[in-house]
């Protein structure tokens, strides 16, 4: 008979994440602060290649269109100086099987879960990447496990979240709704343990492999169609996985556009707090994800996440709720696509970032994803004008998250604001001491400079 107390599963879960993902990441590890991330990239046994051939072949996915937005790129040059107003272009990711770019990260993990005998897959995540996995999990003959955060205290469900567990569902998954707190790591440490099925984490090796082929596309349909490389790549970004494949693609083909990292801003707003849990419009792609997992990316349910955004990123930049609602409301009425508000973030932020550069310069955006009742702006701004908040036209600038969300009176106030880059890899630098408790050897110098794309120097200075 297991201790399944909290306190002692907790202390199981390295033996247990261990089991449930079939990879042993302490061969990896320097016993200091360093560990060899490559390494580890490589240990998954795929090519990008292979991992392009499971895609297509295994589960009909990838090879998504790219298109152009040229009726927003005409009001993003309406809006600018004379001379900018970079083309907006849109890799349509909504086209894949579940409806997001998850899917590319769920096909990897599930063909490997499959190959390795497991019976099973169990993923933890209020998103789209319940649905990738659900859906991989079908076509594989596996079954599938679905543990969300779901709720507050009281019971009551964010209409996207509500949206996604029914999409789960619908693709055969049995979903498991928890409310907030830490209750969700345990429940989802428990059922890998009691199961023995494969952990289809967000953060392994698997998954991030199967970003690459994102970036790879969107690097080899530019060239294809309009004879050179895009000038920035704009992702939104949460855990880190989706910007650093997007990144690691574009790499391995050659392709140096900037990559720039999307969140909306939800400061003052605590992700694991009962009462804030509903006061939030937006499930993922903020800020409450976005920073702590840039600033310290191993806080995921595997030992080392595969995913390390600030190793990528050039730029970081936030917009708020309203203007991505509006944004979205902007494409559909003048492009005639409806999606989610996940990919619109990163396409709010490029609306703006457009006006900034000259018309002969190409923006993509990196992703869109499906829409429906719940993901819908109206169920998710009914949802929050329910819970108190204030909710009219006006300037942006006035938001308070929690309290108001502004809809810019005009799409010229739409902005990209820059995050602080030093702050964000200073944070990383201090963080990596504090949770570790080493102190910095030279190779560990050597490795934060990696992990904050700087050099030693700047390491070191901010080490002392």
């Amino acid at each position: 008979m297991r201790d399944n107390s909290y306190s002692a599963v907790m202390a199981r879960k390295n033996e247990i994440m261990k089991r449930a993902v079939g990879m042993d990441y302490d061969k990896f590890e320097s016993g200091s602060i360093a560990f060899d991330y490559e390494a580890m990239m490589a240990a998954t046994g795929y090519t990008l290649e292979a991992v392009r051939k499971i895609q297509t072949e295994e589960f009909q996915i990838g090879n998504t269109p790219i298109y152009e937005l040229k009726n927003l790129t005409a009001l993003a040059r309406a809006c600018a100086p004379e001379g900018m107003g970079a083309r907006i272009f849109v890799k349509d990711e909504a086209s894949n099987l579940s409806g997001s770019f998850k899917v590319r990260r769920a096909a990897t993990s599930i063909y490997q879960a499959r190959k390795m005998g497991y019976k099973g897959v169990i993923s933890a995540t209020s998103g789209n990447y319940g649905a990738a996995v659900a859906a991989c999990a079908a076509k594989a003959g596996l079954k599938c496990i679905v543990v969300q955060e779901c709720f507050d205290s009281k019971g009551v469900g964010q209409p996207e979240i509500i949206e996604k567990a029914r999409k789960c569902e619908a693709l055969g998954a049995e979903v498991v709704q928890l409310t907030v707190g830490p209750e969700l790591f345990y429940m989802f440490l428990r059922m890998l343990e009691e199961t023995d099925y494969f952990n289809a984490s967000l953060y392994t090796p698997f998954g991030i492999a199967g970003v690459e082929t994102l970036g790879y596309e969107i690097a080899q349909q530019c060239r294809l169609t309009l004879g050179r490389d895009p000038d920035m790549v704009v992702c939104t970004n949460a855990g880190g996985g989706n910007l650093t494949g997007t990144a690691r693609g574009l790499l391995k083909a050659g392709c140096k556009a900037e990559v720039v990292a999307a969140s909306v801003n939800l400061s003052g707003l605590h992700m694991a707090s009962d009462h804030q849990f509903n006061l939030k419009s937006f499930t993922t792609g903020h800020t409450g994800f976005g920073m702590p997992f840039s600033t310290w990316p191993d806080r995921s349910d595997v030992p080392r996440s595969a995913a390390r955004p600030l190793r990528y990123m050039d730029r970081y930049v936030t917009v708020n709720q309203g203007e991505v609602f509006y944004t979205t409301e902007m494409l559909a009425a003048l492009e005639g696509m409806e999606k989610g508000p996940a990919g619109n973030t990163s396409l709010a932020a490029a609306f703006a970032l457009s006006q900034t550069m000259p018309k002969d310069k190409i923006i993509v955006v990196q992703e869109t994803e499906y829409t429906g009742a719940g993901k819908h702006v109206n169920a998710q701004l009914s949802f929050a004008r329910s819970n108190g908040i204030d909710i009219h036209f006006g300037n942006p600038e006035d938001e308070i998250p929690g309290k108001s969300i502004i809809l810019p009176a005009h799409p010229s106030m739409i902005k990209a604001r820059p995050a602080d880059m030093t702050h964000l890899r200073t944070s990383l630098i201090h963080n990596a001491i504090k949770m570790t408790g080493k102190t910095p050897t030279d190779a560990d110098i050597d490795f934060l400079a990696a992990e904050t794309k700087t050099n030693r120097e700047f390491v070191k200075e901010h080490l002392a």
